[in-house]
């Protein structure tokens, strides 16, 4: 860990990050997982949790953004590979709007 760094960074499973998965998983499972101190980024550093930040206009790590950017493309691909499955349990259309809110997120990631 550096103590010295002054970037805001993503965490490394960035798809998992975020008050919207911490969410899933109360929902899930009836209790709030504990927020680590120390997490491991997207740029490989370790960092205090709170140096970092799901959202893109937050994140001012370039290593980090890009690692976030090829993160939301490959969740895309991935939702509309799994949606064209036989008994997949999102529709087509549902895959379609997961996608493209994917692509987009990825796009502020880049910019």
């Amino acid at each position: 860990m550096n103590d010295t760094d002054p970037h805001i960074h993503v965490e490394q499973k960035v798809m998992q990050a975020g008050a919207a998965y911490r969410n899933l998983i109360v929902s899930s499972l009836g209790r709030a997982p504990d927020a680590p101190s120390v997490v491991t980024t997207g740029c490989g550093l370790q960092v205090p949790y709170a140096m970092t930040s799901p959202h893109p206009e937050s994140v001012t790590c370039l290593a980090c953004r890009e690692h976030a950017h090829q993160a939301h493309l490959r969740y895309a691909e991935q939702v509309e590979r799994l949606s064209a499955m036989p008994g997949a349990p999102v529709t087509a259309g549902q895959a379609a709007e997961a996608a493209q809110w994917a692509r987009d997120r990825a796009q502020k990631f880049a910019g």
